[in-house]
């Protein structure tokens, strides 16, 4: 239908529905009537129509209202390439690059910084070298957008050498170019070189702080980026949210429970002034953190109150459930997600939440649940199970008992079982005292063992030969474990105490404090054991000392973080102490004899 009136009453009334228009549906109706009143030719609303494109995402429409336009401008080029290069079909910018040197519109920088983005982040690497090719010809080498997107390809492609080389010959910089070699010194794994070009940096942005406090936290540097996070406080820079979900990630491996409360704080404090809702990254970040530190409640309370959550979110809370060994609260979880996530929020879950599930039904014991959904991986999600999901199983059927069933998945899975397959089955074996099933998995997991891992696995074996009374077996072990060199380190561990660092080693009496220590420490072994915790803390004891644990309950500090090299963390409180041992967790609750408390025994000498 014409919209009747002057061209030029036709041409404003359309310019205030382009003003107000808010939905896809109604900027195609006003399109249409563009081609219906023959204003295809008017730049004004063309650019406006071509902007609400871009805007919303179509570029399928953008780019075909460019087709239809005489002689588009360089710059209405530009905009639909730049959305294209940001979008989800980066190549396509390329091929609209194709299009516009047909016409008789002209590239500039603002062309090739964009498509350079788009060879960056669509892995196009031909079209990128010939690319940085025409700009040399063209004379852009000097652009400062074009060396930055220039930096950004190489970064992403050849490592940092290339964008260097780019970056040292810019003749100006600016702060968006220093972070890009920053970021391509963090995606490389260059932490000393990204820390000497942070230093070099003549001005910092939020973004320069950001990548060196996330590429740490990605990279397992969980300290430094600890550490670089409270000189960005210091600095009075404004965190943002992926500054303080890299923090809470640092948080979580670490076990620092006081900085991860002090950014739930900030958080609560920073949208509650702008009446606005956290993200659910950021919630699903505060969760992992509350869960790791042993602080179940408050991960779940966070959890209650998300307005909408997310595949991440329901699998970090089923995560949660299963390290504290609460398989029935995972499960429950986990049924929950189906019944009220899928289809409904449109989350569903994927690999990673299978592996919770399947990790709280092996704590739990749960075997028939366990096996009910590895099959509905396949049959109901269309998940084919990877090498971990088929671990879950081999773990979950090993620990209670299903031996022979344990060993018919790893021989009949599709893929190669790995190390720490037959390692689960030997698991089972220890538990349940089978010293001719661990032979027969000898034959399988040794030879393929590199020294590395053969400690763990080879002390577990003459374990299960002890146990059995094989001692010729015993003796075979051990003279393997020689022969190979394989030596058993000694745990080490340290404690931060009011910011000060304590470091020990297994077995360590130089600490003046040393038999005050290990009488605290009795204290908790046979605490311990009779919550029911005889094996693990055993392991525990031997192979990390727990020295130190002692020496921070002893301490005057209500609260203490501990690390040891065992990818263990210990976090104590004055009556509570919580281990957290890869995929399991523990808490044990001290109980001294009222006379003797364990906060006075280093003030009672």
């Amino acid at each position: 239908m014409l919209i009747k009136g002057s061209r030029r009453v036709v041409q404003e009334h359309l310019l205030f529905l382009l003003e107000n228009c808010n939905s896809v549906n109604a900027l195609i109706q006003i399109h249409t009537q563009v081609l219906l009143n023959g204003l295809s030719h008017k730049n004004i609303i063309i650019a406006k129509l071509l902007s609400f494109y871009i805007a919303s995402g179509h570029l399928r429409h953008a780019h075909h209202l460019v087709a239809k336009m005489n002689n588009p401008t360089t710059t209405v080029w530009n905009h639909v390439i730049r959305g294209y290069a940001r979008g989800h079909m980066p190549w396509k910018s390329v091929q609209c690059y194709s299009h516009m040197l047909s016409s008789e519109a002209q590239p500039d920088g603002f062309t090739y910084s964009s498509l350079l983005t788009a060879c960056a982040r669509g892995g196009l690497e031909k079209e990128g070298e010939q690319l940085h090719a025409t700009v040399l010809v063209k004379g852009y080498c000097s652009n400062v957008f074009v060396d930055t997107s220039l930096i950004n390809f190489y970064a992403r492609r050849d490592g940092v050498q290339r964008a260097r080389h780019v970056f040292d010959h810019m003749a100006e910089r600016s702060v968006v170019s220093w972070n890009s070699i920053l970021a391509g010194y963090v995606r490389c794994g260059d932490f000393d070189g990204a820390l000497r070009v942070f230093d070099m940096m003549p001005c910092r942005n939020v973004v320069s702080w950001t990548t060196m406090v996330s590429g740490c936290a990605r990279n397992g540097k969980c300290r430094q980026a600890l550490l670089l996070f409270g000189e960005m406080r210091r600095a009075r820079v404004a965190l943002d949210q992926v500054a303080l979900v890299a923090a809470l990630s640092a948080c979580a491996e670490l076990g620092d429970l006081k900085l991860g409360r002090w950014i739930h704080w900030y958080v609560q404090q920073w949208f509650v002034a702008r009446n606005e809702q956290p993200s659910v990254r950021l919630n699903n970040a505060l969760i992992h953190m509350y869960a790791s530190c042993g602080i179940i409640h408050e991960a779940y309370q966070l959890f209650v109150k998300m307005p909408w959550k997310s595949t991440v979110s329901w699998t970090s809370m089923i995560m949660a459930f299963a390290k504290q060994g609460l398989g029935k609260e995972a499960l429950d979880t986990f049924k929950t997600m189906l019944s009220d996530g899928v289809g409904v929020n449109g989350v569903s879950p994927d690999e990673i939440t299978f592996i919770g599930v399947l990790c709280a039904c092996s704590h739990a014991g749960f075997v028939d649940e366990g096996r009910q959904i590895f099959a509905s991986m396949k049959h109901t999600w269309g998940i084919n199970p990877r090498i971990e999901h088929y671990g879950c199983m081999v773990d979950l059927l090993s620990r209670a008992g299903f031996l022979d069933e344990a060993r018919g998945v790893i021989e009949t899975m599709p893929l190669k079982p790995n190390d720490a397959l037959w390692g689960a089955l030997l698991g089972g074996c220890h538990i349940h005292k089978n010293s001719d099933l661990a032979s027969q998995v000898e034959n399988k997991l040794v030879p393929e063992l590199s020294v590395d891992q053969a400690a763990g696995y080879l002390v577990l074996l003459s374990n299960i030969y002890a146990f059995g009374q094989r001692w010729q077996d015993v003796i075979t072990v051990r003279q393997k474990m020689i022969e190979m060199g394989v030596k058993k380190p000694p745990g080490r561990s340290w404690i931060q105490i009011n910011g000060a660092i304590h470091n020990f080693v297994a077995g360590d009496m130089t600490h003046k404090h040393s038999y005050l220590i290990y009488e605290i420490l009795y204290d908790v072994t046979k605490q311990a054991n009779l919550e029911g915790y005889e094996s693990k803390i055993n392991i525990f004891l031997d192979k990390a000392g727990a020295y130190f644990l002692a020496f921070g309950v002893a301490g005057d500090n209500c609260h203490c973080q501990c690390q040891c090299q065992l990818s263990m963390v210990i976090i104590a409180n004055e009556d509570a102490i919580f281990l957290k041992l890869r995929l399991q967790q523990h808490q044990l609750r001290l109980r001294p004899a009222p006379e003797r408390p364990l906060k006075s025994l280093l003030t009672s000498k």
